[in-house]
């Protein structure tokens, strides 16, 4: 019975997640320093090339989880310019994907005095995805090997507005439907496209403040079924000259359900010269409770080769 449960919630959670859109999974990596995993309004914003290297291993405990791997760098072009790029592999047991993505942005300053930036991103996405069926049985208990594959090619579009130390990200990805020649049209939507948007604020007491709170909000609407999720953030961070540590919590709900999270995550890293490490351990709130011990995200990073920008709104 308890294999029959997990096998179930498993599936409901494929068919949530990976049924829902081929790209790389939005849990917090993106709290890790490390917002161009989410947008490509990021893109080139910093005075460096930044590396980062993130692991995902969901509801640890339970056979054929899923699990995240992803290398992420970008760059600043010019003096209002940025490129970047992402890859990814995802696994969530019979389903498999793998692919990259890459970005563009372009910055532009409103008010140089007040630090009023304004940036666009676009991303082009590459992504093949494949049920591996090879453990499967038909009617007469014989093996399946006809495995289900396709490969898209999608496209991702941002805007990004700063103030001072307030920021707002307003996104669309996967703008193209999905093509279902190779599976079920009935079962699996090909309306791809998800919404989401990302605010906070930066705040200090004065600027001889070792201690900045940042509290932020992240939105995701997934156009086909209408379901949707609010990631509730703060972090705090003390700084040490140029270096940082920080620590801090995400709350993640379905909007439906506010009083229900899905987990809660303790967030912990810390900056240390041009080096960079966040972990969180995702606490699991819904039916996965009595057979996972939870979800653990690891972040590295470094910043190399350092360009000066002339240009405020690449800082």
């Amino acid at each position: 019975m308890r294999n029959k449960l997990v096998a179930l919630v498993l599936l409901l959670s494929a068919f949530a997640t990976n049924a829902q859109e081929l790209t790389l999974p939005q849990l917090s990596q993106y709290l890790a320093d490390n917002p161009f995993v989410m947008s490509p309004t990021y893109a080139g914003i910093g005075d460096h090339i930044k590396i980062r290297v993130n692991g995902l291993t969901q509801w640890v405990g339970i056979k054929d989880a899923p699990d995240t791997q992803s290398l992420a760098a970008d760059a600043r072009v010019g003096n209002k310019s940025g490129l970047g790029i992402l890859f990814y592999n995802d696994s969530n047991g019979e389903t498999k994907q793998r692919g990259a993505r890459a970005s563009f942005a372009h910055h532009l300053t409103l008010d140089r005095y007040d630090d009023e930036f304004l940036s666009f991103g676009l991303s082009y996405n590459f992504n093949q995805f494949r049920i591996d069926i090879e453990n499967f049985r038909d009617n007469n208990d014989m093996s399946v090997t006809d495995d289900r594959a396709t490969t898209n090619h999608n496209f991702d579009v941002g805007v990004l507005y700063r103030k001072d130390k307030f920021y707002f990200s307003l996104n669309a990805s996967n703008l193209l439907d999905k093509d279902l020649e190779r599976f079920n049209p009935v079962f699996e939507p090909n309306r791809l496209r998800n919404y989401y948007a990302y605010t906070g604020y930066r705040y200090t007491k004065n600027k001889n403040s070792k201690l900045e709170i940042e509290p932020s909000v992240f939105f995701q609407l997934f156009e086909s079924d209408g379901r949707s999720v609010t990631d509730l953030n703060v972090k705090f961070r003390w700084y040490d000259f140029e270096d940082y540590y920080y620590a801090g919590v995400t709350y993640r709900f379905l909007n439906d359900q506010i009083g229900s999270p899905l987990y809660i995550a303790p967030i912990v890293g810390l900056k240390k010269s041009n080096f960079y490490f966040g972990y969180s351990y995702q606490v699991i709130l819904n039916e996965i409770l009595g057979f996972s011990s939870g979800t653990h995200v690891v972040t590295l990073g470094v910043d190399i080769f350092q360009g000066l920008s002339n240009c405020r709104c690449m800082y």
